[in-house]
Protein backbone atom coordinates (compact mmCIF):
# COMPACT_ATOMS: atom_id res chain seq x y z
CA UNK A 1 0.00 0.00 0.00
CA UNK A 2 1.31 3.30 -1.01
CA UNK A 3 2.33 6.03 2.28
CA UNK A 4 -1.09 7.78 1.16
CA UNK A 5 -2.53 10.16 4.11
CA UNK A 6 -5.77 8.00 4.60
CA UNK A 7 -9.05 10.19 5.80
CA UNK A 8 -7.16 13.27 5.12
CA UNK A 9 -5.28 12.81 8.20
CA UNK A 10 -2.34 15.68 8.89
CA UNK A 11 1.38 14.51 8.55
CA UNK A 12 2.81 13.16 11.73
CA UNK A 13 4.51 15.30 14.16
CA UNK A 14 6.23 13.22 16.49
CA UNK A 15 7.69 10.95 14.33
CA UNK A 16 11.38 12.44 15.27
CA UNK A 17 11.03 10.64 18.83
CA UNK A 18 11.64 6.97 19.24
CA UNK A 19 8.23 5.54 19.23
CA UNK A 20 7.64 4.31 22.75
CA UNK A 21 8.00 8.06 23.75
CA UNK A 22 5.36 9.59 21.62
CA UNK A 23 2.51 10.77 23.29
CA UNK A 24 -0.96 12.16 21.35
CA UNK A 25 -2.54 13.28 24.39
CA UNK A 26 -4.76 15.98 22.13
CA UNK A 27 -6.16 13.80 19.28
CA UNK A 28 -10.02 13.33 19.46
CA UNK A 29 -11.79 11.13 18.14
CA UNK A 30 -11.61 6.76 17.51
CA UNK A 31 -8.84 5.36 18.90
CA UNK A 32 -7.94 1.84 17.83
CA UNK A 33 -5.89 -0.43 20.49
CA UNK A 34 -3.80 -3.01 19.88
CA UNK A 35 -3.04 -6.39 21.88
CA UNK A 36 -0.01 -7.64 19.52
CA UNK A 37 0.75 -11.21 20.28
CA UNK A 38 3.30 -13.78 17.47
CA UNK A 39 -0.40 -15.99 16.84
CA UNK A 40 -3.10 -13.27 17.53
CA UNK A 41 -3.70 -9.44 17.64
CA UNK A 42 -6.52 -8.34 20.08
CA UNK A 43 -8.20 -5.48 19.09
CA UNK A 44 -10.06 -2.80 20.68
CA UNK A 45 -12.10 0.31 19.52
CA UNK A 46 -13.00 3.41 21.60
CA UNK A 47 -13.16 7.26 21.28
CA UNK A 48 -12.05 10.12 23.07
CA UNK A 49 -15.03 12.02 23.96
CA UNK A 50 -16.75 9.11 25.80
CA UNK A 51 -13.15 7.64 27.34
CA UNK A 52 -14.26 4.20 26.56
CA UNK A 53 -12.57 1.36 25.19
CA UNK A 54 -14.60 -1.70 24.06
CA UNK A 55 -13.29 -5.31 22.47
CA UNK A 56 -13.93 -5.60 18.74
CA UNK A 57 -11.78 -8.78 17.54
CA UNK A 58 -8.94 -11.41 17.26
CA UNK A 59 -7.05 -11.40 14.62
CA UNK A 60 -6.03 -14.67 14.24
CA UNK A 61 -2.97 -15.72 11.95
CA UNK A 62 0.93 -15.57 12.05
CA UNK A 63 0.23 -14.26 8.12
CA UNK A 64 1.37 -11.04 8.05
CA UNK A 65 -0.19 -10.38 4.47
CA UNK A 66 -3.61 -11.41 6.42
CA UNK A 67 -2.69 -9.61 9.59
CA UNK A 68 -2.64 -6.29 7.60
CA UNK A 69 -5.36 -7.13 5.17
CA UNK A 70 -7.47 -7.17 8.44
CA UNK A 71 -5.98 -4.13 9.78
CA UNK A 72 -6.61 -1.90 6.84
CA UNK A 73 -10.10 -2.94 6.70
CA UNK A 74 -10.49 -2.45 10.53
CA UNK A 75 -9.29 1.02 10.01
CA UNK A 76 -11.09 2.04 6.15
CA UNK A 77 -14.47 0.96 8.97
CA UNK A 78 -13.42 2.43 11.85
CA UNK A 79 -11.38 6.03 10.23
CA UNK A 80 -9.34 6.01 13.70
CA UNK A 81 -7.39 9.13 14.09
CA UNK A 82 -4.79 7.04 16.47
CA UNK A 83 -3.37 4.05 16.62
CA UNK A 84 -2.51 2.28 20.50
CA UNK A 85 -0.66 -0.46 20.53
CA UNK A 86 0.49 -2.23 23.86
CA UNK A 87 3.92 -2.36 25.10
CA UNK A 88 5.17 -5.67 26.88
CA UNK A 89 7.65 -5.45 29.46
CA UNK A 90 8.71 -7.39 32.50
CA UNK A 91 7.14 -7.16 35.72
CA UNK A 92 10.16 -4.82 36.49
CA UNK A 93 9.67 -3.23 33.61
CA UNK A 94 12.97 -4.44 31.50
CA UNK A 95 12.41 -5.03 28.11
CA UNK A 96 12.25 -8.54 26.59
CA UNK A 97 12.04 -10.01 22.88
CA UNK A 98 8.41 -9.34 22.54
CA UNK A 99 8.85 -6.06 23.26
CA UNK A 100 11.34 -5.66 19.91
CA UNK A 101 8.67 -7.36 18.26
CA UNK A 102 5.49 -4.90 19.21
CA UNK A 103 7.52 -1.95 18.76
CA UNK A 104 8.28 -3.43 15.03
CA UNK A 105 4.44 -3.76 14.75
CA UNK A 106 3.78 -0.45 15.65
CA UNK A 107 6.50 1.37 13.73
CA UNK A 108 5.00 -0.96 10.81
CA UNK A 109 1.38 0.26 11.11
CA UNK A 110 2.61 3.89 11.36
CA UNK A 111 4.85 3.56 8.33
CA UNK A 112 2.61 1.19 6.13
CA UNK A 113 -0.92 3.49 7.27
CA UNK A 114 0.52 7.08 7.78
CA UNK A 115 -1.63 7.48 11.54
CA UNK A 116 -0.10 8.23 14.59
CA UNK A 117 0.87 5.66 16.81
CA UNK A 118 1.50 5.29 20.78
CA UNK A 119 2.77 2.65 22.81
CA UNK A 120 1.39 1.79 26.45
CA UNK A 121 2.40 -0.18 28.77
CA UNK A 122 0.89 -3.09 28.40
CA UNK A 123 1.65 -4.96 32.51
CA UNK A 124 -0.58 -7.50 33.59
CA UNK A 125 -3.22 -6.80 30.88
CA UNK A 126 -3.64 -10.55 29.75
CA UNK A 127 -4.17 -11.31 33.48
CA UNK A 128 -6.52 -8.57 34.12
CA UNK A 129 -8.73 -9.81 30.92
CA UNK A 130 -8.43 -13.17 31.80
CA UNK A 131 -10.03 -12.33 35.72
CA UNK A 132 -12.33 -9.83 33.62
CA UNK A 133 -13.73 -12.74 31.48
CA UNK A 134 -14.25 -15.39 34.55
CA UNK A 135 -16.06 -13.04 36.25
CA UNK A 136 -18.30 -12.78 33.25
CA UNK A 137 -18.76 -15.91 33.14
CA UNK A 138 -16.28 -17.33 30.23
CA UNK A 139 -14.22 -20.02 30.66
CA UNK A 140 -12.28 -22.04 28.47
CA UNK A 141 -11.81 -22.34 24.58
CA UNK A 142 -14.66 -19.04 24.37
CA UNK A 143 -12.34 -17.14 26.95
CA UNK A 144 -9.06 -17.90 24.49
CA UNK A 145 -11.08 -16.57 21.86
CA UNK A 146 -11.43 -13.48 23.55
CA UNK A 147 -8.74 -13.02 25.66
CA UNK A 148 -6.62 -10.70 22.93
CA UNK A 149 -9.60 -8.13 22.39
CA UNK A 150 -10.11 -7.86 26.03
CA UNK A 151 -6.07 -7.25 26.83
CA UNK A 152 -6.33 -4.90 23.89
CA UNK A 153 -9.21 -3.18 25.41
CA UNK A 154 -7.21 -2.90 28.95
CA UNK A 155 -4.58 -1.44 26.68
CA UNK A 156 -6.87 0.69 25.80
CA UNK A 157 -8.87 2.25 28.62
CA UNK A 158 -5.07 2.79 29.98
CA UNK A 159 -5.24 5.29 27.60
CA UNK A 160 -8.11 6.85 28.05
CA UNK A 161 -7.21 7.17 31.65
CA UNK A 162 -3.81 8.20 31.32
CA UNK A 163 -3.85 10.88 28.68
CA UNK A 164 -7.55 11.52 28.22
CA UNK A 165 -8.44 11.79 32.07
CA UNK A 166 -8.73 15.41 32.93
CA UNK A 167 -9.55 16.37 28.98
Amino acid sequence: MPDVQPHGKQPLTQSHLPITERRYADIVGTVLGFDFGERRIGVAVGDTLLKLAHPLETIDSEANATRFAAIERLLRDWQPALLVVGLPLSLSGEAHAMTALAQKFAQRLEGRFNLPVMMVDERLTSAEAAQSLRQAGVHGRAQKAMLDQVAAQTILQSYFDTYHAGA
